[in-house]
């Protein structure tokens, strides 16, 4: 079997070096072929960021050209309407066939797995891998937990043998940058050097700082 496609979606309102690493990190410990980080278009339960797709597209582009196996992918930003994950899981496994398909997800994602959008048909399309700190707990959320039952994985190996259908904690040292602070320490005029890296940093335009400090800081992480 061809190996695991990981795919990984956000605003990223700045896409930065907690984005980065963490792609990187999982490519490396799941044995991906490779990681396509999907920016959201229109997202279904939060406000769109004021900066566009097709800008943070661009900041994509530039912040994983030098990364091997990351991928900009602008299948949502192509498709248009609301940006459902269990979509884009479709859009890709018509794509992939017989390839593995990981969607990378954080804790507080997987706890309200439940909410999202035909959220059984995930699994139908792909493995859920769910980043996790290593001190931190991790239980699938009650309204999900029939579903999940007996489908996780302990070891990643396990991710190759099927090309969907199990889910498995990740646990990954986490960078503690987050874009609201960046979005904050913008607003400020402070600098965010080395929170972002240096191709996208040195691209951003007034305009595209000034959409920034507007994104509600609460709702894009």
């Amino acid at each position: 079997m061809k190996s695991p496609i990981g795919i990984f979606g956000g605003a990223f309102a700045p896409f930065h070096h907690g984005h980065l690493r963490l792609a990187i990190e999982a490519r490396e410990r799941l044995g991906l072929g490779q990681v396509r980080l999907v920016p959201t278009a229109l997202p279904a339960h939060r406000s769109a960021s004021k900066v566009s797709p097709q800008r943070r597209l661009e900041w994509l582009k530039l912040g994983v050209r030098r990364e091997k196996g990351l991928v900009a992918d602008d299948c949502e930003i192509r498709r248009g309407g609301v940006s459902y994950t269990v979509d884009t899981l479709a859009g890709l496994r018509a794509e992939f066939p017989e390839t593995p398909l990981v969607l990378l997800m954080g804790a507080d994602a997987f706890a309200h797995l439940h909410c999202w959008n035909r959220w059984p048909q995930l699994l139908e399309l792909a493995h859920l891998v769910v980043i996790a700190r290593a001190e931190s707990r991790l239980e699938p959320p009650t309204e999900a937990a029939a579903v999940l039952a007996g489908r996780e994985a302990s070891d990643p190996a396990v991710l190759q043998q099927a090309t969907a259908g199990r889910w498995l904690r990740l646990d990954v040292p986490v960078l503690d940058i987050s874009s609201t602070r960046i979005r904050r320490l913008l607003k400020l005029g402070q600098s965010v050097r080395g929170l972002v890296p240096d191709a996208i940093l040195n691209s951003l335009t007034a305009a595209d700082i000034a959409a920034l400090t507007q994104d509600d800081d609460a709702k894009t992480h």
